[in-house]
């Protein structure tokens, strides 16, 4: 928690002696200069002037609970319990521990500085390097039977899309089922995990959401990916306004799914579906045809000859055909 300070001190890119930062953190000079090397060791660029001090030349978009909770209007801002960390495992599986504690009906939200479990679809590992992407997590809870979830995953992509578009992304894709392009490429995906059974008729579900704001590498991913920064250099990306702009979009469209259904949101799906008219195939090889668009449950519908066949999510995974 120090190290975070130090560079919420630092992050003004003004140059702060050893002494002041000692006098505000409580701690020592000398701890000051390891907590120094140990940034500079993670990368971060510090200089160090002689009789000065020290001074932050990497930009810092560092994640501020308050920020982002000014960012909500005050009715959402009272409905959430909200959790800020520098690391966690996945910020699903700190949703899930959290539900197990509260019981003050609020809507429990997650966000991290980085994952070192981090999972997208499938199992597949999500990439979660520290300072700079969104890794936000969501406890929504619905009445009903599990069956009223479906489409969710769409609702919550027109969600994200919707959140981007207010804080000035022009033209978000969606990839049915559950990630958001940009510029052809993949910008973030959504993961949503059913909690323990059905009781009483509550559904309760773990939605996270994985956005790529300021990387610019990422060894190991198989896809084309795009991050806010890369896409749209010439603006100033800030995490906490994002994140902000997030959860107010995703809260105020669970309650319109929740009150509503899927109908409303079909529609803005398909305005903005990636697949729309493509050459599609299965990623088992078994399906092929031309995209057309989803249905009023959220399956995706394939054109093949005269015929329309539907696809369920998680059934299999489409991809445009090479």
């Amino acid at each position: 928690m120090k190290s975070r300070a130090l560079l919420g001190l630092l992050a003004d890119g003004q140059v702060h002696s050893g002494e002041s930062l000692a006098a505000s953190l409580g701690i020592s000079r000398t701890a000051i200069w390891k907590q120094i090397r140990r940034a500079m060791d993670e990368g971060l660029r510090i200089e160090t002037i002689r009789g000065k001090g020290y001074r932050l030349l990497t930009e810092m978009d560092l994640l501020d609970q308050n920020q982002i909770l000014e960012g909500l209007n005050a009715p959402r801002r009272s409905a959430i319990e909200l959790t800020v960390l520098d690391e966690v495992d996945s910020t699903n599986a700190e949703i899930v521990r959290r539900r197990r504690e509260s019981v003050n009906g609020r809507v429990p939200v997650c966000i991290a500085d980085c994952q070192t479990a981090g999972r997208g679809r499938r199992g597949r590992q999500w990439q979660s390097p520290p300072g700079q992407n969104l890794y936000l997590s969501l406890g929504l809870t619905f009445r009903g039977s599990f069956a009223m979830l479906d489409g969710l995953s769409l609702v919550l992509g027109v969600a994200v899309a919707e959140a981007l578009e207010q804080v000035g992304v022009p033209e978000v894709g969606l990839k049915w089922p559950n990630d958001i392009f940009l510029a052809g490429s993949k910008l973030a995906g959504i993961l949503v995990e059913l909690q323990g059974e059905l009781e009483e008729g509550v559904v309760q579900v773990v939605a996270g959401i994985g956005m790529n704001i300021h990387m610019t590498d990422a060894a190991g991913v198989d896809q084309a990916w795009v991050s806010l920064a890369g896409a749209l250099p010439e603006r100033r990306w800030c995490r906490n306004e994002v994140a902000a702009s997030v959860i107010e979009s995703v809260l105020g469209a669970v309650d319109d799914f929740a009150r509503k259904g899927f109908g409303d949101f079909r529609e803005r799906w398909q305005s903005r579906d990636i697949f729309a008219g493509q050459e599609l195939m299965a990623s088992q090889g078994e399906l092929a045809g031309t995209g057309h668009g989803i249905d009023h449950s959220g399956n995706y519908l394939i054109a093949t000859g005269d015929e329309l066949v539907k696809v369920r999510a998680g059934e299999i995974s489409l991809r445009v055909r090479s």
